[in-house]
């Protein structure tokens, strides 16, 4: 991958002026192939220098691309971030595996291409952290475009968990469906090394697994204390 010193994050977002470049009638489409590897380089250089030293400059030349190419497709960085994230988080993980169990279809999803087992998502979900709660609009995005999809597809696992009677009626679906996620991004921001398989499925066993059999018989009572 080519080398994004620091010294590029003097680029901004501000559309190019007309007088530099061709009028926008005149300009290339990137369409098929073409934007695909744009877009590949976006993520490229996503991942390498994060979304705020992400410059149009910095993705033209992992392109090999002009940067009024660039403009004239996506006017905004989010625009062009938000569809280079989309080669990647718009996959299986979203549909239900239906295994025919709670800890398959877990494993199933969380082992998919664009899961937690994925090393590439992971890694564009942490260079995108550190802004999404800075910029309202990228976070509504992501959120309705990638993040809502992934969750419809978790609270179908759980409700169809729940209709088999491995999870109570009266269980917090939501809660439940968010601790396997908020541990592997836990884990990994701590160590810096990505949970394989073998640690997600231990996570599930010993975690998620235990939390949803909890709600089978309702809350735990403390035992009633005797004087001495």
């Amino acid at each position: 991958m080519t080398s994004h010193p620091a010294t590029r994050t003097t680029d901004t977002d501000a559309p190019v002026a007309a007088d530099r470049h061709p009028a926008p009638s005149s300009r290339p489409r990137v369409t098929g192939d073409r934007e695909v590897e744009i877009l590949q380089s976006a993520i490229a250089v996503l991942r390498e220098v994060g979304y705020d030293r992400l410059t149009f400059d910095a993705v033209a030349a992992e392109a090999h691309a002009g940067k009024a190419t660039l403009y004239r497709r996506w006017p905004h960085k989010r625009d062009l971030v938000v569809d280079a994230v989309g080669l990647f988080l718009g996959c299986p993980a979203e549909q239900d595996p239906a295994t025919g169990s709670l800890r398959g279809d877990l494993l199933a999803q969380a082992c998919a291409e664009g899961g937690l087992d994925d090393a590439e998502t992971m890694e564009t979900w942490f260079a995108l952290l550190p802004v999404i709660h800075r910029d309202a609009e990228l976070r509504e995005r992501l959120e309705a475009r990638f993040i809502e999809p992934k969750l419809a597809a978790a609270r179908a696992v759980f409700g169809s968990a729940r209709q088999r009677g491995e999870i109570g009626p009266d269980a917090d679906l939501e809660t439940l469906l968010s601790i396997l996620p908020a541990l592997t991004f836990h884990e990994t921001m701590l160590s810096g090394r990505r949970p394989g398989r073998e640690r997600i499925a231990q996570l599930v066993d010993t975690v998620v697994l235990p939390a949803c059999a909890a709600t089978l018989s309702g809350p735990s009572r403390a035992p009633a204390r005797t004087g001495r």
